[in-house]
Order: structure tokens, then C-alpha cells, then sequence
């Protein structure tokens, strides 16, 4: 349960400071928006260091699926867009591939 709790804060740790250097750059915000947008990021790689695995790249592919989920939801919740069937697919496709990332048997 700890490493869900760990992706979904990284998630959106990431998809927020990421989403102010979209907001700065691209919709016009001032740029004391970067401000947070770097603390974001920097709680993001941290929380992220702290899952429990043997394998940085491991651990960073199965992540990658709870970001895409966590991304469509920022799309939905915060950005007011319905994500549509094809979001919704890709999005489970992409969970599938990250259980089995995580979750796969691993030889000794």
C-alpha cells in the first residue's frame, strides 16, 4: 500500500509542477508560478527515490502507467476535459503494463 501512496503522491507532485511551467509558458500565468512548479517537481523526484524497490528503471516503468492514469484525471478534474474512449483504453492498457512491470515474477 505504501508504494501506491508514494506513485500517486509523485504523480501528482509531477503533474503539477510540470503543469505550472505549461501554465507560465503557455497560457501567460506571471512567472513566480515557476516557484512552485520547481518544489513540485523536486517532491516529486524525492517521494519517487522512496519506493521500495531493487531497480531505479523498474520502479520508474511502472510508475510511468500511474502517471498516465493521473494525467487523465488531471485532464478531467483540473483542465474540465472528458476524457474519451480512447484516453480511457489507453490508459487501462498502459495499467496493464505497469502491474506486470511490478508485479511480474523476477528470477533470484
Amino acid at each position: 500500500m505504501k508504494t501506491y501512496a508514494f506513485y500517486a503522491f509523485a504523480a501528482l507532485a509531477e503533474i503539477a509542477g510540470c503543469f505550472a511551467f505549461w501554465a507560465w509558458f503557455r497560457l501567460d500565468k506571471p512567472v513566480w508560478w515557476l516557484v512552485p512548479g520547481v518544489a513540485s517537481l523536486i517532491a516529486f523526484a524525492g517521494v519517487l527515490a522512496l519506493v521500495p524497490s531493487e531497480a531505479a528503471g523498474r520502479t520508474y516503468a511502472a510508475y510511468g502507467a500511474i502517471y498516465i492514469l493521473a494525467s487523465i484525471l488531471w485532464l478531467w478534474a483540473v483542465e474540465a476535459r472528458v476524457p474519451d474512449r480512447w484516453d480511457i483504453l489507453g490508459t487501462a492498457i498502459c495499467l496493464v503494463g505497469g502491474a506486470v512491470i511490478l508485479f511480474g515474477p523476477r528470477s533470484a
